[in-house]
C-alpha cells in the first residue's frame, strides 16, 4: 500500500481549504466589478469545493475491499459532477449571475486542484 487514508484525508481537506481560498481570492478579484461579479466568481469556485468535499467524504467514508473502494469512487465522482454542473446551472440560469465569472473562478478551483496533487508535500 502506497498511500494511508489518514495521508488520503489529509490531501483532500488541505485541497478543499485551498479551494476555499481560491473561492475567496476569485470573489475578491471580481469585486471590482460588482457584487454579482464578485458572487459568481465565489460562487463559481465554491461549488468545485462542495464537490470534492462530497467525492472525498464518499471515498474516505470506511474501510472495505477495492471492489467497494472503487464503487465509493465512481459514485463519489457522479456526485461530483451532479454538484458541479447543477451548481453552474443554477448560477448561470437560475440566479442569472455572470457566466464569466462562474466559469473563472471554476477554472481557478481546478487549477488548484491540479496543483495541489502535483505538489503533495
Amino acid at each position: 500500500m502506497l498511500n494511508s487514508l489518514a495521508s488520503g484525508r489529509r490531501l483532500a481537506l488541505r485541497l478543499l481549504l485551498w479551494q476555499l481560498f481560491a473561492a475567496i481570492v476569485v470573489g475578491l478579484a471580481f469585486s471590482v466589478r460588482g457584487f454579482r461579479w464578485a458572487i459568481a466568481g465565489a460562487a463559481g469556485a465554491a461549488i468545485v469545493a462542495v464537490g470534492n468535499a462530497l467525492l472525498s467524504t464518499r471515498l474516505f467514508s470506511q474501510v472495505g475491499g477495492a471492489g467497494m473502494a472503487l464503487w465509493r469512487l465512481l459514485t463519489g465522482m457522479a456526485l461530483k459532477w451532479v454538484v458541479i454542473v447543477g451548481g453552474l446551472i443554477t448560477i448561470m440560469f437560475q440566479f442569472k449571475l455572470p457566466p464569466l465569472a462562474a466559469i473563472t473562478g471554476l477554472v481557478a478551483a481546478y487549477a488548484i486542484n491540479l496543483l495541489a496533487f502535483r505538489f503533495k508535500g
